[in-house]
C-alpha cells in the first residue's frame, strides 16, 4: 500500500480533538494580566482574583477586591508538507479575545473566611486551513493528488466559586468548585484529485464535526500556602481531571468518511464502495473531551522589600485525556484517535519589584517541553501545540486608593516539530504567540 495513502487514516483519527488553545498544551500559561506579566509563577504570589483558578488559598490573601481582564492572544500556525511532495500554508484565524472576572472579600467585617470567584477563559483559540496539498500524485501509480483541510475552533471556560480562609497569621487554605463550559467544532478532511483536474473532489477520509457542540463540566480545585518567614511563602494547589458531558453532534451522510485502504474499515458504516471507502449514516456521533490533572507548587522570596522573586513547577496530565480519545456513533461506529499527547513539567520564574507606591513592575520566563513529539507531529495537524519557551512583562499603575491600571505582554518563540514517522517523513506543524492584555482592579 502507498505510504501517503496509508498516512491520510493515521492523520484524519489523531488530529481531531480540538484546536490549539494556549501554551502549556492548550492551558494559558497565566489568567490576567498580573498572573500573566509573571508567566504563571504565582502558585505562592497570588496578586489578583484569577487566583481562584490557580490556587484558590490566594483569596484568603489579597483582600477585598475585584479584577477585570482581557487578553488579545495571537497564534502563528502552520503545516508544512514540503518534504513530501506539498505545500505550506498558515492558519487564517490568528486573533482572539479571551477576557476574565474574578473577585473575593471576607463573609463578613473582621472575618478570616473570604468568599470569592468569577468567570474565567482559560483557553481559547482555533485553526483554519485553506485546501493544501499535503502529497502530489505518484507519476508511476494510481495515486491521485492529496489534498488536506482542517478547520477547528473552541471555547474554554470556567467558573470558580470558592471559600478560603486564613488558619492563624501565617497559614492558608481554600477549595473551589469548578463549574466547566466548552464548545467544540472541528472538521479534517483528506482528499483527492481522482481525475487530475486541479480541484480536490472526492473525500477519501472525511470527519466533520463543524456543527459546534457544546457541554458542561465539573472539578475541584484545593489550595494552600504557608509564611515560612517574612520573606519566604511556599504554595501548592491541586485541580483534579475536569469531567464534561458528552459532546454530542448530530451529522449527515458522508460526515464521515472511513477507508479499509487507510486501516480504517468502518464495518459498521455498511458495505464499503469501489474506492474501499465506508460512508458512515447520519446519526448522533459523540466526542468525549475531559481537561486534565494539574498539581502545582511554588514560592515566593522576597530578599529586599521592592523585590519579590517567586518560582513555580507544575505537572499537567495530558497523556490522560489527549492520548487516544474516540468518537463513536450509530450501529456500533468508533472513530479511534491516536493524539499521543505527553505529560508536560512546567517551570516559571518571575519578578515583580515595586518602583515606588504606585508603579510596580514584573518579569516572568515559562518553560514546559511539547506534549507532542516528532513521533506524533503527523497525527496533530490542527492541535500544533508545540511552543516551549516564553517571555513576559508587565506591570500595574495605582491611580487612586480604589483602582489599578495593569498590562501585560507576552511571547512564545517559534517552535517546529519535525515528523519522523515513515508515513509522514519530514512533515512539520509549527506555532509562535504573542498576547497582550490589561486588567483593571479595584479594591473595597
Amino acid at each position: 500500500m502507498n505510504n501517503k495513502i496509508t498516512t491520510i487514516m493515521i492523520l484524519a483519527g489523531a488530529s481531531l480533538s480540538t484546536s490549539v488553545m494556549a501554551t502549556n498544551g492548550y492551558q494559558l500559561i497565566g489568567i490576567g494580566g498580573y498572573q500573566k506579566s509573571l508567566a504563571g509563577a504565582v502558585t505562592a504570589n497570588p496578586g489578583s482574583a484569577m487566583t481562584a483558578i490557580t490556587n484558590p488559598a490566594g483569596m484568603a490573601r489579597i483582600g477585598k477586591r475585584a479584577d477585570f481582564s482581557l487578553e488579545m492572544f495571537s497564534p502563528d500556525r502552520y503545516v508544512d508538507f514540503t518534504a513530501m511532495g506539498g505545500q505550506k500554508n498558515d492558519s487564517a484565524a490568528d486573533q482572539y479575545g479571551v477576557p476574565a472576572l474574578g473577585w473575593t472579600a471576607p463573609i463578613e467585617d473582621g472575618s478570616d473566611v473570604y468568599f470569592g470567584g468569577g468567570i474565567y477563559g482559560t483557553s481559547g483559540m482555533g485553526t483554519d486551513y485553506p485546501i493544501t496539498l499535503m502529497a502530489a500524485a505518484n507519476p508511476m501509480g494510481p495515486t491521485p493528488d492529496i489534498y488536506f483541510e482542517g478547520y477547528s475552533a473552541i471555547q474554554f471556560w470556567q467558573m470558580a466559586p470558592t471559600i478560603a480562609w486564613n488558619q492563624g497569621d501565617d497559614l492558608s487554605f481554600g477549595v473551589s468548585l469548578n463549574i466547566d463550559y466548552q464548545s467544540v467544532a472541528l472538521k479534517q478532511s483528506f482528499v483527492g484529485d481522482n481525475n487530475a483536474d486541479g480541484n480536490a473532489e472526492t473525500d477519501l477520509v472525511n470527519i466533520d464535526l463543524s456543527r459546534s457542540a457544546q457541554a458542561f463540566g465539573f472539578g475541584i480545585s484545593l489550595g494552600v500556602m504557608y509564611d515560612v518567614n517574612e520573606q519566604l511563602t511556599v504554595g501548592a494547589s491541586y485541580k483534579s481531571k475536569q469531567k464534561f458531558g458528552d459532546l454530542d453532534y448530530n451529522l449527515g451522510y458522508g460526515d464521515i468518511v472511513g477507508n479499509g485502504n487507510f486501516q480504517m474499515p468502518l464495518t459498521a458504516c455498511g458495505t464499503p464502495d469501489g474506492m474501499n471507502r465506508y460512508i458512515c449514516p447520519a446519526g448522533t456521533y459523540t466526542l468525549g473531551l475531559d481537561f486534565p490533572e494539574i498539581i502545582a507548587a511554588g514560592l515566593a522570596y522576597s530578599p529586599i522589600a521592592p523585590l519579590t522573586i517567586s518560582f513555580d513547577i507544575k505537572q499537567i496530565k495530558w497523556s490522560d485525556t489527549l492520548d487516544t480519545m474516540q468518537i463513536t456513533g450509530p450501529n456500533g461506529i468508533v472513530v479511534t484517535m491516536p493524539a499521543g499527547w505527553d505529560d508536560q513539567t512546567v517551570i516559571a520564574l518571575g519578578f515583580e519589584y515595586a518602583v515606588n507606591d504606585r508603579l510596580n513592575l514584573r518579569l516572568g520566563f515559562n518553560r514546559a517541553d511539547s506534549p507532542i513529539g516528532p513521533e506524533d507531529a503527523g497525527n496533530n495537524l490542527i492541535l500544533p501545540a508545540v511552543v516551549e519557551d516564553h517571555i513576559a512583562f508587565g506591570g500595574d499603575w495605582r491611580m487612586n486608593n480604589h483602582w489599578d491600571l495593569g498590562f501585560h505582554i507576552s511571547r512564545a518563540s517559534s517552535n517546529t516539530v519535525t515528523s519522523n514517522s515513515a508515513l509522514t517523513p519530514g512533515a512539520k506543524i509549527g506555532l509562535e504567540i504573542t498576547t497582550v492584555g490589561v486588567n483593571l482592579g479595584y479594591r473595597f
